[in-house]
């Protein structure tokens, strides 16, 4: 099987790519910016035809959730823009193609973890374009896998982990969101979790799912950070504050918890507790030294 990653310098591509080296079965192809822009139909047609691609694994984003809200433009052209090309190329070519989506595409209203049949009704400017990239696809690829994540972190990249890190290494306290609630994801899971479907799934046949991927277990951002310092064994006192007082220019779901039932079931898999998987992030952080 010939797998094609876009977005591979992200967090989920750069752990896809670590644990590509364990694979027998499977060759894969990691591309990102500059050598491919994935709203480039001619580009993404090429690498499909040159490396007889049967899955295309789509990890590229923009994922700059405030900045969107003034970059529009640039937003959709890759959320939205972007997923319609890679349907397409999919189309053409009788291509698997599994996309990455967000919780984002919910308002954050609800008190019980969201279904994949619930009612988005998203309210940033990434999650309208991540909202309308999913439905890019459903419109066009006659076979597709959409997985919603939430609350990404690895040992790549920039993400809310090595935040506290840099940050309760420097200062006394920090205050921490205590009212947006939802659940942290190691990267490294959730790439494991589609190598697994990659293993399972029949290329050839048709699929037409959406399907909700995070760690097990449910906290606040203020959760997240308490569990980092005591895990990383950092004094740093962390303070609760209610969103009011830590204006964001895009708004967030105060409650974005995912209920995982149907990956479970179709996949038949055990997803990992969140501060579990913390803890071997960061173990992980500890034993290379790098941040």
């Amino acid at each position: 099987m010939n797998i094609l990653v876009t977005g591979s310098r992200g967090q989920l591509g750069s752990e896809l790519k670590e644990l590509s080296t364990t694979q027998k079965k499977q060759q894969f192809f990691f591309y990102d910016l500059p050598e491919l822009d994935i709203t480039s139909h001619d580009l993404v047609d090429h690498l499909c035809h040159e490396h007889c691609i049967d899955v295309i694994v789509n990890c590229a984003a923009y994922t700059a959730v405030d900045k969107a809200e003034t970059d529009t433009d640039a937003a959709f052209r890759v959320n939205r823009d972007g997923s319609s090309v890679l349907a397409a190329c999919a189309k053409a070519r009788n291509i698997l193609l599994v996309h990455i989506s967000t919780d984002y595409v919910f308002n954050g209203d609800s008190c019980v973890p969201y279904r994949e049949i619930d009612k988005v009704s998203p309210r940033s400017v990434y999650g309208i374009s991540k909202w309308e990239g999913e439905e890019q696809i459903r419109q066009i690829a006659p076979s597709y896998l959409i997985i919603r994540t939430s609350w990404l972190y690895s040992a790549y990249g920039s993400n809310f982990v090595k935040t506290m890190l840099r940050l309760g290494a420097e200062r006394d306290t920090l205050n921490v969101v205590v009212d947006q609630v939802g659940t942290p994801t190691y990267a490294a899971d959730l790439a494991e979790a589609i190598i697994m479907i990659l293993e399972r799934c029949n290329p050839a046949a048709s699929y037409q799912k959406t399907y909700h991927y995070s760690n097990e277990g449910v906290a606040s951002w203020y959760d997240f950070a308490l569990a980092i310092m005591d895990i990383s064994e950092l004094s740093c006192r962390v303070l609760p504050v209610e969103s009011a007082h830590y204006p964001q220019i895009a708004p967030r779901p105060h409650y974005s918890v995912l209920n995982k039932s149907s990956f479970k079931e179709d996949w038949g898999v055990e997803i990992p507790h969140w501060r579990a998987s913390l803890a071997l992030l960061l173990a992980k952080i500890k034993s290379t030294g790098k941040l």
